[in-house]
């Protein structure tokens, strides 16, 4: 019955092509070996391009709900490249590959790939744009900040350019809430997955750890993902057809994180935990500094009510960049952090949509090659 749980685990969906990235050498000097980053495009190629990395855990397909000829990312008009993550379970990954330990892997080494991948397998020289949620938001910001002059436009939404404390001890509640169905403690936040491992073959993880480790994974995740004022007009309800409270926990929650694989859960946590645009040449450490370094148009879109990345710390963000460079509009919206994730609430889909169109519509379009 345990592997009935369990049923959709290593379902993927196909319509996806992979790029063949080699020995990838990795920020910490260690190498992926035999890496790949899996993508899917959108429209021409000789149209101006805009890239829109996943999310935590997010397949490629879980982002397309954004695109489309009646959204600004119109595959009339711009051609859209969607990115997934290392550890997502479709570029490289505990799941699809033989490679144990899996190393750790940063910001850094994510939008490194991505590079390589436009200017090399794709062709593409210059972005006109580079949008994302969450984590998308995160590798926004990477860009940004790592390769300054490769794009017009940055729109990060429900993220941040930097992996807040608070933040880091919402992530080891639901890291070490996974790991307890293996009956082990995390090693502490950012610190490596080398230090987790059970052996020197990695850890191999029954079909009950899976189900008690995700199940547990979900409920900490479900006080986080959705805000204060969501439970108290119970939108689960009226918004996602639940019978009451344990039933979204099951059906939602519980539904979403028995779809994953446990070691892809870690190896982007850690992504996410570590993630800090200033850790990389020539800031050393210096956020400000990074921040100044921006020099895409960044409209930066925190959720009024996100628990992870609350409007205070996107302010912070936006004060550090050059005059005329940032600027912040806060998502009026009681859904937390899934203000700005996959459909449930059509009024912030359009409500992102709008202030999207507007970004491409105005912000300059500097001649560029491709």
């Amino acid at each position: 019955m345990l592997e009935d749980e369990l049923q959709t685990l290593t379902i993927e969906h196909r319509d996806y092509k992979a790029y063949d990235l080699g020995d990838f050498k990795l920020q910490n000097g260690s190498v992926l070996p035999g890496a790949w980053i899996a993508y899917k495009t959108f429209g021409a190629p000789e149209s101006p391009a805009i890239l829109y990395p996943s999310w935590y855990s997010g397949l490629i397909t879980d982002n397309e709900w954004l695109i489309g000829e009646d959204k600004a990312l119109n595959p009339q008009k711009y051609y859209i490249i969607i990115t997934a993550l290392f550890g997502n379970g479709q570029s490289i990954s505990p799941s699809n590959s033989k490679i144990t330990p899996f190393p750790n892997v940063t910001m850094y080494d994510n939008v490194r790939a991505q590079h390589q991948l436009l200017t090399c397998n794709l062709g593409v020289t210059h972005l006109r744009c580079v949008t994302g949620w969450s984590m998308g938001a995160g590798q926004t910001f990477q860009w940004a900040s790592q390769y300054p002059e490769f794009m017009d436009i940055c729109v990060p939404f429900c993220g941040s350019a930097r992996t807040s404390i608070h933040n880091q001890v919402f992530l080891e509640g639901v890291k070490s809430a996974l790991l307890a169905g293996k009956g082990i403690s995390s090693a502490g936040s950012k610190c490596g997955r080398i230090e987790l491992r059970d052996s020197s073959e990695g850890r191999v993880w029954t079909a009950q750890e899976k189900v008690v480790g995700l199940k547990a994974f979900a409920r900490v995740y479900a006080g986080w993902g959705f805000s204060q004022a969501f439970y108290r007009q119970r939108l689960y309800e009226t918004a996602y057809g639940a019978k009451d409270l344990e039933d979204f926990m099951i059906n939602f929650w519980e539904k979403w994180a028995l779809q994953k694989d446990p070691e892809n859960l870690l190896v982007m946590l850690h992504t996410w935990q570590a993630a800090d645009i200033s850790l990389q040449e020539p800031y050393n450490g210096n956020f400000e500094k990074a921040l100044a370094a921006i020099r895409a148009k960044t409209l930066v879109l925190p959720g009024k009510t996100d628990l992870y990345f609350p409007p205070e710390d996107s302010e912070y963000e936006v004060q550090n960049m050059e005059s005329g460079v940032g600027e912040l509009d806060i998502y009026p919206s009681i859904w937390g952090h899934w203000a700005g994730g996959p459909p449930g609430n059509m009024e912030d889909v359009k409500w992102l949509d709008e202030r999207l169109n507007k970004m491409l519509r105005d912000t300059p379009k500097p001649n560029f090659p491709r």
